[in-house]
């Protein structure tokens, strides 16, 4: 079985990775898991930029295949913020329930056709040798009028998706990879790497 190191701490992540390539033989483990204990700074400007040097960097350091994704919700009434700030929004150790009660409070008396937003998901597969893959998967839907649902992570309880009628934290988890940004842009970078790495 061959071993991915996924670059991120968040375990609702490394659960959701795993469901989606549970259909081929390999692990992916976190930084934790590899016993990498190491902050890439993000300092892109992209999504991409940073899924790249975060992949990049800790494959350097552990000699493994290794992903990382960069991903966030882009508001178009706020500009496409928090975009790729979206983890660091109202500071990093900030809760989610805060981020989400401020976004929905600035976006209070925003009509329904203004309230417009995506989550953007890249990522980055760096293999020992140097080359670098990379896919992109979106989600389109709205900014909600309240909190719901206890499933996901983030900013899932106010990302709503009209034609479900629901948040993507009021979905189970097979409904949300199924439709998910980070869901397509995995399921693109499972075929890549079947092409790159053989039938695993």
């Amino acid at each position: 079985m061959t071993k991915i190191i996924f670059a991120t701490k968040n375990k609702g992540k490394i659960k959701e990775i795993n469901a989606i390539m549970s259909d081929m033989n390999v692990e992916v483990i976190s930084m934790e898991e590899a016993g990498i204990n190491v902050d890439v700074v993000e300092d892109g400007t992209t999504f991409q930029e940073n899924a790249i040097k975060k992949a990049r960097e800790i494959m350097e350091i552990s000699g493994l295949i290794t992903m990382a994704d960069d991903s966030g919700l882009e508001i178009d009434y706020l500009d496409k913020a928090p975009g790729v700030y979206s983890a660091r929004y109202m500071g990093e150790d900030t809760p989610y329930n805060i981020k989400n009660s401020k976004i929905l409070d600035i976006m209070k008396d925003v009509p329904e056709e203004k309230r417009t937003a995506r989550f953007v998901s890249v990522i980055a597969t760096a293999i020992p040798g140097g080359k670098i893959i990379t896919t992109k998967g979106t989600i389109e839907g709205i900014i909600g009028h309240e909190i719901k649902g206890e499933n996901g992570f983030g900013y899932d309880p106010i990302f709503f998706v009209p034609e479900y009628g629901m948040t993507t934290a009021e979905m189970a988890p097979e409904q949300k990879n199924s439709i998910s940004h980070r869901g397509k842009a995995l399921r693109l970078m499972k075929d890549e790497l079947k092409k790159e790495l053989g039938d695993l």
